[in-house]
């Protein structure tokens, strides 16, 4: 990593150049499959796009943008977008109250609050994963859950283990509308 300070200024107009016709102006995405950065922890953001950056994850929309990309810039886009407010995209679904208390039910003995803390809004290298797109979360699931993507470490991976498809959902929903 760079030894200079994260702008997020700087990371405002790379931003508007690279990541807001996905990610949205606001980093809350208006585009099913793309996920929101608003608010994401800065530390979340810079070890995903090195991830994506060194073909390490494979995301097929995200790698071409990603190769090349250099720390300090990593660094400020991380910076800009861990400065928005977080919440959840225009266009949330209703909510369901049958399939976010079964999502809440399932979130406790999972202890997704252990890592994703108890308002699931990130620290570190952990994903803010309140308000996000819920088709968006349900696809991060079943991947980690297949065995197609593993994070820093395979906590994910364990976590989300013998999950039901209807499970997954539910979880992405009670997820998704939290706020």
């Amino acid at each position: 990593m760079s030894a200079e300070a994260a702008d997020p200024r700087r990371g405002a107009d790379l931003a508007a150049h690279r990541c807001v016709n996905c990610h949205g102006d606001n980093g809350r995405s208006q585009t099913p499959g793309v996920p929101s950065l608003a608010g994401q922890p800065a530390d979340f953001i810079t070890v995903q796009m090195i991830l994506l950056r060194e073909g390490i994850r494979q995301a097929p929309a995200m790698n071409p943008f990603a190769q090349g990309v250099p720390d300090q810039d990593i660094e400020d886009l991380a910076a800009f977008f861990a400065s928005l407010p977080p919440g959840p995209p225009d266009d949330r679904a209703p909510k369901d109250e049958a399939l976010f208390a079964a999502g809440q039910a399932l979130a406790g003995p999972r202890h997704c609050a252990t890592c994703h803390v108890a308002d699931y809004g990130g620290r570190a290298q952990i994903p803010r994963v309140a308000a996000q797109r819920e088709e968006y979360l349900v696809h991060a699931m079943t991947e980690y859950r297949d065995g197609k993507r593993a994070g820093v470490d395979t906590q994910m991976n364990s976590a989300v283990v013998g999950l039901s498809n209807a499970h997954i959902a539910a979880l992405a929903h009670y997820l998704a509308h939290l706020d």
